[in-house]
């Protein structure tokens, strides 16, 4: 996106200088990374990422601010993972872009999701930091000095905003990080950075247990309370792994939410629909939709709620809508399909990037950090870019202040 830093990257890059980049995420994760990793960041103008965070503010602020939107999202939380005491806004959310060409041949982001449910804040920062380092990125010449986080802030500034929404005015020994068996997560580089950052112990949802309204679980033969929950335990996760939990999730239960459950149903592919914005795609619920589109090609057909694009049918034939029952068709959306543009040049051609914008939203609503996942597959997951190079994640680097 940025030529001449692309070309610079693209001549200086060995492969030795990748396996480093490897073992540097290892050493500073503490674990083999399980996902992907590119040979690249990527190199965006800071007015690409800025319009991205601006867009993304304005889709979020449509549906936390309508009280008329926040009635219809009732209708998106299960009865038993309904969570009382939840607040006016979501802690943390996601905003997922890709880059496509409009009729002009301008290159414009677009909606692809969004979510109020945290990402890999303390996994990402390492993640862009070794980047530089062990390509040496901020020596460039010419260059300005290359840099990752977003609204002006700096790596002592997010340390302190990620340990007040994640930590808040409690001892960290009696908050954790909430998860369905965490040590067989993929995302487990990123709860073993945030333990090391803000001293957050990750705790397995099977081993909390509830005396009276208090959660708390056993270490070293004794019971430590848990006061606020950080919480990256998934739903549909939940249910098909038939999860047995030792509280239930209507109780009110004396704890703190970094990140309340209930926002994840609220913002998420649900609320696409009555989004109003350039950047969002047609959308439809399928229960709403008067009559199949014949040029199914052109569409997605995803669920509601799920992670990782599980679910997700591109170019749908008429036969897979069919297949969904009457009664389930309320939890899937077809939605207009995007071809993104492949724009980040790699020796193995133009590669596709999907721009994640995080945002945490304390005393205001902050675009933080971004997450790029590159791809030349139909779709932007693993299993669509198996055996490639230069593909997988990624962070995007600016330069300026």
């Amino acid at each position: 996106m940025i030529p001449t830093l692309r070309k610079q990257f693209n001549a200086r890059f060995t492969p030795e200088k990748y396996q480093a980049f490897l073992r540097r995420i290892e050493d500073a994760c503490g674990t083999r990374v399980q996902f992907r990793l590119s040979e690249t960041p990527c190199f965006f103008p800071k007015s690409l990422l800025e319009r991205m965070a601006d867009d993304g503010k304005e889709l979020i602020r449509q549906l936390v601010e309508s009280p008329e939107y926040y009635a219809r999202s009732e209708a998106s939380i299960p009865s038993e993972f309904r969570v009382p005491n939840e607040p006016a806004r979501p802690l943390f959310v996601q905003v997922d872009f890709g880059l496509v060409r409009d009729v002009r041949g301008e290159l414009q982001p677009k909606l692809v999701e969004l979510q109020a449910f945290p990402s890999l804040y303390a996994y990402q920062v390492t993640l862009a930091q070794s980047y530089i380092d062990v390509f040496g990125l901020d020596r460039f010449e010419g260059g300005e000095q290359l840099r990752f986080f977003l609204s002006g802030l700096n790596e002592k500034s997010y340390r302190e905003l990620l340990r007040r929404a994640i930590v808040g005015t409690h001892d960290p020994e009696n908050v954790i990080l909430m998860e369905i068996h965490p040590d067989a997560q993929k995302t487990l580089p990123d709860f073993l950075l945030t333990e090391k950052m803000l001293g957050v112990r990750t705790v397995d949802i099977e081993a909390i247990r509830k005396h009276g309204s208090q959660l708390y679980y056993k270490r070293n033969g004794g019971r430590v309370p848990i006061r606020r929950i950080y919480n990256r335990a998934i739903v549909d996760e939940l249910q098909r792994k038939q999860v047995k939990l030792g509280f239930d999730w209507r109780d009110d239960l004396g704890v703190e939410w970094a990140g309340h459950p209930n926002w994840y149903f609220r913002i998420s592919k649900f609320s696409i629909p009555y989004l109003r914005h350039e950047s969002v795609p047609k959308t439809w619920f399928l229960d709403k939709l008067d009559q199949i589109p014949d040029d199914l090609q052109n569409f997605a057909l995803k669920p509601l709620y799920s992670f990782a694009g599980l679910g997700v049918v591109i170019a749908p034939k008429k036969e897979d809508i069919e297949a969904i029952p009457a009664e389930k068709r309320a939890d899937y959306i077809l939605q207009e399909r995007l071809r993104f543009e492949p724009v980040i040049e790699t020796p193995f051609g133009g590669t596709k990037a999907e721009v994640r914008v995080m945002y945490i939203w304390q005393e205001q609503l902050q675009a933080v950090l971004t997450i790029i996942r590159m791809g030349r597959g139909l779709m932007m997951g693993v299993d669509q870019n198996k055996n490639m190079e230069w593909v997988g994640a990624s962070a995007a680097l600016y330069g300026g202040k």
